[in-house]
């Protein structure tokens, strides 16, 4: 037998040695007067323990529980453990486009979001982390410390790398020099994919070097605009570009071994992604140990150390009799009770609400809750439904348990009120909201609370609105109905007035008609004269002719001036167009000489992409560069 604690042994037992030998070998205080002769004849007689044995007893008891605080243990032989991993490197896009907000509140953040959440949901897993664009950083190599990570990892974003684009075959380079060449390598990407069409390069390169891609797509194929930190939209001749999702990548998850997934807002597909990689991968035996293993025996001196502690603190006499049916009917009132319906093993049930409430699954909760309330009526379960439905948003159901809840304690009946008050509060209406401010001032009665003061007066402020409204509706209700009085008045009286007006007018037209009847009377009798008077000198006169010509000739001179006014006219409208295109030739003209002007004074694209390599290589960083590009700059190639 060995201990695996003996230092409780060392440093405990010595002094419990000195302290009881201190309490046994001390008189009582009735003896430095009485003597012992005395003392016999005054003592009652009784078969109880003295004094000196119960500490003989308490020093038993605390010898065997430092024992079993030391850990006695029997050796039973060794096991093996070996700790395996699949090695995991995470590449991170943070390019230009992933500024993007077509996904809440941008790809980048997203793309983060996501990335820490497989670092919580995979503890036993080596995790590192790449950051890439143009060119490939090592941020994190290889590692269990998933706080170190993560730290690193929620320091990076578009201004970590000053090269902008996407270059998916420099980070494979990357991902190849970081993890070992003889094991399996698996690499997820957090990225939108480019504007590559043809990964087959890539694909190659993967395939040689023992690469498997898992692809989580980060955006939509809608797309969005690519808005900069100063305000400003990134644009290609003179457009603003959207930035899609590159669906093509996915050809490089799916040739190489791996799985491509697009990416949504909660964590199913992070979820998803892992299960994935885990089915996918090898796990690899990093380190192997042996630990011997024990069979304990601290629950026999921490047995025996509890039953002498019976024995010690008992006070019953052994004359007194113990009668069996006593203790009969007390097992009967214990195990069939009819009035209690709490079990021995309630807090099981109680401890599993509580982890359901603290994992956010209020559902669970409020069940288990409700359910041991309604059969043990216990009030702080009636209270803790009341919680837990609160935070589902069924506040009415939280009201009636919080109802029910009754508390001898001045806090947590103060407590329960406002948690009502704030239930009430929820609701928004008028008579919830009355309800509320009662309840919040039932709570401050029994216990000051600053939260409950701020409620209340933020509770009092809605209610003070609402009035407001209610009167504003009332007076603007009163005159709506003013303004159509008003005008129901004025269209009556104009009504009147178009009346009269149509009356003098059919009067007018009445006499003009009579008027005009007797003049066509009177011209037809002349015309009958002239008429005869034709018939009598058949021949026409030739001033009639002349005048004849003369009509004529008018309105041919009137057709003519016409004419000419409409082609005036015309000639007016080009001229007016034409010095409007003189102008606007003039400004722009003068734009492009403006702009030519500002190009002069900048730097060439060439002397621009040098001055970028330069400040690569000598910026100060936590990135480390592992690739050494040598290609040729492609000159469509876009910059984001």
């Amino acid at each position: 037998m060995s201990f695996l604690h003996p230092e409780f042994l060392y440093y405990m037992l010595p002094l419990i040695l000195i302290l009881f030998g201190l309490l046994l070998t001390q008189k009582e205080m009735h003896a430095t007067f009485f003597s012992k002769e005395v003392m016999q004849k005054l003592r009652v007689s009784s078969k109880t323990l003295t004094l000196k044995a119960r500490n003989a007893l308490f020093f038993l008891i605390a010898v065997l529980m430092t024992i079993a605080l030391a850990g006695p243990v029997i050796k039973d032989g060794k096991i093996e453990i070996t700790a395996k991993s699949a090695d995991i490197m995470i590449a991170l896009d943070i390019s230009d486009s992933m500024l993007a907000t077509d996904v809440y509140p941008n790809r980048l953040k997203l793309a983060k979001q996501k990335a820490l959440e497989l670092l919580r949901l995979a503890p036993n897993e080596r995790i590192g982390v790449i950051a890439f664009a143009k060119n490939s950083y090592l941020v994190s190599p290889l590692s269990f410390d998933h706080d170190a990570v993560a730290f690193l990892l929620k320091k990076l974003d578009t201004n970590s790398i000053t090269e902008q684009g996407t270059d998916f075959m420099s980070m494979l380079h990357v991902v190849d020099k970081s993890i070992k060449k003889d094991s399996k390598k698996y690499l997820l990407i957090l990225s939108d994919g480019g504007d590559k069409k043809d990964f087959s390069k890539e694909i190659s390169f993967a395939k040689k070097h023992g690469i498997a891609v898992f692809i989580l797509g980060v955006g939509t194929p809608q797309g969005a605009p690519i808005k900069l930190d100063n305000g400003e939209f990134i644009e290609q001749n003179g457009k603003i570009i959207i930035s899609k999702l590159n669906e093509k990548i996915a050809d490089l998850a799916t040739k190489t071994g791996g799985v491509y997934i697009q990416g949504v807002n909660s964590d199913v597909d992070v979820k998803a992604m892992l299960r994935e990689i885990e089915r996918h991968s090898k796990k690899k035996a990093l380190k192997s140990e042996e630990i011997e293993k024990y069979i304990p025996l601290f629950y026999y001196p921490l047995g025996l150390a509890l039953f002498l502690l019976l024995l010690a603190t008992s006070s019953m006499s052994k004359r007194v009799k113990v009668e069996v049916p006593s203790l009969f009917i007390l097992g009967l009132l214990l195990f069939n009770s009819s009035a209690s319906y709490a079990g021995l093993l309630d807090f099981i049930h109680l401890d599993e609400a509580k982890k359901a409430y603290v994992q956010k699954n209020y559902e669970k909760s409020a069940k288990i809750y409700d359910d041991y309330a309604k059969n043990a009526n216990h009030n702080e379960s009636y209270y803790n439904a009341g919680n837990a439905l609160y935070k589902q948003g069924k506040y009415k159901k939280a009201i009636q348990n919080y109802e029910k809840a009754t508390f001898d304690n001045k806090l947590t009946r103060a407590k329960n009120f406002a948690n009502m008050g704030n239930a009430y509060a929820k609701m928004a209406d008028e008579k919830n909201l009355k309800k509320a401010v009662t309840s919040y001032e039932k709570s401050l009665k029994l216990h000051e609370d600053k939260d409950t003061k701020e409620n209340l007066e933020a509770v009092k402020k809605a209610l003070k609105k609402k009035e407001q409204k209610k009167q504003k509706q009332k007076k603007n209700q009163k005159n709506k109905q003013n303004k159509k009085k008003k005008e129901n008045k004025k269209d009556n009286k104009n009504q009147k007035n178009k009346q009269n007006q149509k009356n003098e007018k059919n009067k007018k037209d009445s006499k003009e008609n009579k008027n005009s009847q007797e003049k066509k009377g009177s011209k037809g009798s002349q015309k009958k004269n002239t008429k005869s008077a034709q018939r009598k000198s058949k021949k026409p006169s030739e001033e009639e002719k002349k005048q004849q010509e003369q009509n004529a000739q008018k309105k041919q001179n009137s057709q003519k001036k016409e004419n000419e006014k409409k082609k005036q006219k015309a000639d007016k409208q080009q001229e007016v167009a034409k010095k409007k295109h003189e102008k606007d030739k003039k400004k722009s003209s003068s734009l492009q000489s403006a702009q030519a002007a500002k190009m002069k004074n900048r730097m060439s694209d060439a002397e621009e992409a040098k001055w970028l390599k330069t400040l690569n290589h000598e910026q100060s960083t936590y990135l480390y560069r592992l690739n050494q590009s040598n290609k040729k700059e492609n000159s469509n190639e876009k910059p984001w």
